[in-house]
């Protein structure tokens, strides 16, 4: 039986992320960074992509924590079922690359490592998830937690946006995936044993504390910001809280808001209940089972209005507001009319079909 807020977690993840990428191809004339619309264009991006990712660290440490369970899994019975989603999400990757190439107007080149290579990469680690102790995976989570400290402290690394995404070969593709790509292993597998955590720690009164405290220091961190004068939050740049590349500060905080959203949507669905808002979220469901399909497909339709927008003028706030909110929602409608039709037909109905 699937989990219904899971989905909606998943829904909420992808429609974000489609939102902050369609942003930031198509910027309103005359909106710079500091402006209050691009600050929540950039918080709902920074985000959706850890809220994704724990969401895909929660399947991975579920699924592997049940095959655990039955005792005909064997080396070879893991290996079938690991190596479909590795390869598949490896495909995805390279898909997605090729629609938004930097030199069609795009961001990527053909063999950048993204976020669906890290999954790839993760993907391998949901059985040995399942196979270690709780809090062994919590002094995992926090080493790639404090990883980003630990590599400035080592000569650090700053990187411009087309050298986090170019690789002249195999040694600076893995170099781009571990540690200073776009969504580097380290920090990012940090929301993937959160997602593993999460769900062991469902129902236990630590989370409270752990949610209570670390909104607090959420609350000081941007008090200090405004008397300081310092950034409180930027994509890139000199500011406390950064997303590229990821530092310490913004993964604690992403990882207390990712366990908010879960509380928050939850309700009493693990009791035997309803989640949060019962039916009435129903309708935002099927873009959660679509996620990993929406995110290749919206790059391919972003990659097309990014090629011919190549040397034209910066859209008007208007348009450029409309476009973006459309092609956020457009996906809801979509996903509901693809899982009355032609459920089948998707990366998810083959990974199924593989497994």
């Amino acid at each position: 039986m699937r989990l219904r807020h899971i989905d909606r977690i998943r829904a909420i993840a992808i429609l974000c992320m489609v939102q902050v990428h369609t942003a930031a191809l198509i910027p309103p004339e005359g909106i710079s960074t500091n402006h209050p619309i691009a600050f929540v264009s950039a918080a709902v991006g920074g985000m959706a992509a850890p809220l994704f990712v724990t969401i895909a660290g929660w399947g991975m440490y579920s699924s592997s924590k049940r095959r655990v369970s039955l005792e005909s899994q064997n080396f070879s019975s893991w290996i079938k079922w690991v190596l479909p989603r590795f390869l598949i999400l490896i495909l995805c990757q390279f898909l997605v690359n090729w629609a938004f190439l930097l030199e069609r107007g795009g961001r990527f080149e053909w063999m950048s490592p993204g976020v669906l290579t890290l999954l790839a990469l993760a993907s391998l680690l949901g059985p040995v998830m399942a196979l270690m102790k709780r809090w062994h995976r919590v002094i995992l989570m926090l080493s790639f937690v404090i990883s980003p400290l630990v590599i400035v402290s080592l000569g650090g690394i700053d990187l411009t946006w087309l050298e986090m995404v170019y690789a002249g070969d195999l040694t600076e593709w893995l170099q781009r995936l571990l540690l200073d790509g776009t969504y580097p292993a380290l920090p990012w597998l940090a929301f993937i044993f959160l997602g593993s955590l999460i769900e062991d720690f469902r129902g236990s009164s630590q989370i409270k504390g752990l949610i209570s405290l670390g909104l607090l220091g959420i609350v000081a961190s941007m008090i200090y910001s405004y008397h300081s004068g310092e950034a409180w939050a930027l994509t890139r740049g000199d500011a406390m809280l950064t997303f590229f590349p990821a530092n310490t500060p913004f993964i604690l905080t992403s990882v207390i808001f990712v366990i908010v959203i879960f509380k928050l949507l939850e309700g009493s669905e693990m009791e035997g209940g309803q989640p949060t808002g019962g039916n009435k979220l129903s309708w935002i469901e099927p873009a959660g089972r679509l996620s990993l399909t929406i995110y290749v497909a919206h790059f391919a339709l972003l990659g097309i209005v990014a090629f011919n927008l190549q040397d034209r003028a910066q859209l008007g706030i208007y348009v450029a507001f409309t476009a973006t909110i459309f092609h956020t929602l457009i996906w809801i409608p979509l996903a509901i009319l693809h899982e009355k039709y032609i459920p089948n037909i998707s990366f998810e109905g083959l990974l199924r079909k593989l497994n």
